[in-house]
């Protein structure tokens, strides 16, 4: 699903709504998920998971084309751990 089949998903079940408002409300959930993440916070939806950030320290890498030795900086990078409501749905099928 993309964000716009979500965007229409939501105008779909709530006709009470525009579009716009269907957009920004997506736009809204995001940037707060994006925002919380990036100060280090951990973000649950119930039933569904839990996005979190992890370190990655730095290593040592390898250039696959040269086979060169190459340094690669630490870096955090967002991780995500299904719920059980999520996996047992997924499971099911």
């Amino acid at each position: 699903m993309t964000r716009s089949e979500l965007v229409q998903k939501i105008n779909k079940l709530n006709p009470g709504i525009t579009s716009q408002q269907a957009e920004e409300a997506v736009t809204l959930i995001f940037e707060r998920i994006v925002e919380t993440l990036a100060k280090g916070g951990r973000v649950e939806l119930r039933g569904f998971g839990v996005f979190t950030v992890r370190r990655r320290e730095a290593r040592t890498g390898r250039n696959p084309r040269t086979g060169d030795s190459v340094k690669v900086k630490g870096k955090n990078v967002p991780f995500f751990k299904a719920g059980k409501l999520l996996r047992d749905q997924i499971n099911a099928r």
